[in-house]
């Protein structure tokens, strides 16, 4: 994507903001309610863990992109590390993976909008929704920015106000009655009640909190200086970290852990026996806003993706020409009709297949995050101590990875992703043959 600002007009803070902005969505405001219901109180654990597994992560990538800004990123670093097959394949998976993960939140903007006008059908809200995101996009580099800016200070302004609000009753609460307070000390008492094996189950969800950071590797290219880039990525994450530690333990001071539900916000749970007024409206709403700004990211990641690719012949040349547009237009229309194809196939196949296929979706941006590790491992010469951290960053990911085979949604969703990993690999199998024999014809 053109960038109307040019390139190296972006200042480590507005990084920040973006990486904030792209990462901060329904897999925290929504999905924290998965990670609470397999790991329990201990599940401020997975949610540390996963910090530290996406700062490993986003520090490797950084290093590769300050060392070789590229708007290919990850694809382009696996490419130089392991030949044409691994950008080639990486590129695919992560763009399979997005235009997934676009559909899931079309999907879950559309039912998020049924609680103001339940009357309206979901098709309609969903693409609605898809259409604005998609003129977004038109924008540019710019228009993507300030609304990345916007929204993301929208969506932490929200949890800090959810955190003053729970700080507040709490402080009610011990003046005239001992609700928060039991809440607080059956939490902490049963701070284990999963296990360990709660623990394990509840790091993927808690890395789906954290999705959204390869896109900063794509933005490390419009900073003004690169080398600060290792400093946005720390503070997006202290902030984010912060914002998630301290918003999940407001919410288990205030009720117990086992009043919580897959199928409702956390939030609202945690305040719905208090009888705010509007409080189910304002968190509808900033589900809304994150849901909206996530699959926004998912846009842009998918356009920049696809446009490295055609640039590189690992897809059809003609999505990378350029016109007056600030995207090119080819690129433009395929994603308009990967955003369309999963619309209609969430609406046309039973629900739980589509969260197998969101589940495998997550899964498969956590391989790439995997071979970013590996790629950096390969391209880098590193200290005894950059191996360390790689390593640990690996094996965090590996884990997380496993624990996908103790529960059966998450089982599926794995086996699923498999399979569009062998489809991918036999897909660049072929390619590279082809292009073999081309070579030596």
């Amino acid at each position: 994507m053109e960038s109307k600002t040019s390139k190296g007009q972006m200042s480590w803070w507005q990084l920040s903001l973006l990486g904030v902005g792209c990462t901060l969505g329904t897999g925290f405001f929504l999905g924290t309610s998965m990670a609470i219901a397999k790991s329990g109180p201990a599940v401020l654990i997975p949610f540390l863990l996963a910090a530290i597994g996406t700062y490993l992560v986003y520090d490797a990538l950084v290093k590769m992109s300050v060392a070789n800004p590229d708007k290919g990123s990850f694809r382009t670093y696996a490419k130089q590390a392991f030949g044409n097959w691994a950008g080639f394949s990486n590129g695919w998976v992560y763009l399979i993976s997005e235009i997934l993960i676009m559909g899931s939140q079309l999907m879950a903007l559309g039912i998020f909008i049924q609680f103001w006008f339940p009357a309206l059908p979901l098709w309609m809200t969903a693409s609605g929704f898809g259409v604005l995101g998609l003129l977004i996009i038109l924008t540019g580099m710019k228009g993507f920015e300030k609304f990345q800016n916007i929204f993301g200070a929208m969506k932490a302004a929200a949890v800090v106000m959810f955190i003053i609000v729970a700080v507040v009753l709490l402080i009610k609460g011990i003046n005239s009655e001992p609700k928060q307070i039991n809440a607080f000390v059956t939490n902490f008492q049963g701070f284990f009640a999963e296990g360990v094996k709660g623990i394990w189950l509840g790091l993927l969800y808690a890395f789906f909190a954290f999705g959204g950071i390869e896109v900063m590797g794509l933005l490390v290219i419009d900073l003004k200086d690169p080398k600060q880039a290792p400093k946005a990525g720390k503070v997006m994450i202290i902030i984010l970290t912060t914002i998630y530690v301290s918003a999940l333990v407001c919410a288990l001071v205030l009720v117990g852990w086992e009043t919580f539900t897959i199928n409702e916000s956390p939030f609202i749970t945690a305040l719905t026996d208090f009888h705010i007024p509007y409080v189910a409206d304002i968190i509808t709403g900033i589900l809304i806003i994150a849901g909206f700004s996530t699959m926004v990211a998912s846009l842009y990641a998918v356009v920049t993706i696809l446009t490295a690719l055609a640039e590189d012949h690992d897809a059809p040349s003609i999505l990378a020409k350029k016109g007056k547009m600030k995207v090119p237009l080819p690129a433009f229309l395929f994603l308009t009709v990967g955003l369309t194809v999963t619309i209609v196939i969430g609406f046309l196949i039973p629900e739980k297949i589509f969260e197998y296929l969101i589940t495998a979706a997550g899964l498969m941006l956590i391989y790439n995050w995997l071979f970013i590790l590996v790629t950096y491992a390969k391209l880098m010469t590193l200290t005894k101590w950059q191996h360390v951290k790689n390593v640990v960053g690996m094996l965090l990911i590996a884990v997380t990875v496993s624990g996908t085979l103790g529960d059966k949604t998450s089982r599926l969703g794995f086996y699923i992703s498999l399979l569009f990993i062998v489809i991918i690999a036999v897909a660049t199998f072929i390619v590279m043959k082809k292009r073999s024999n081309n070579s030596s014809a």
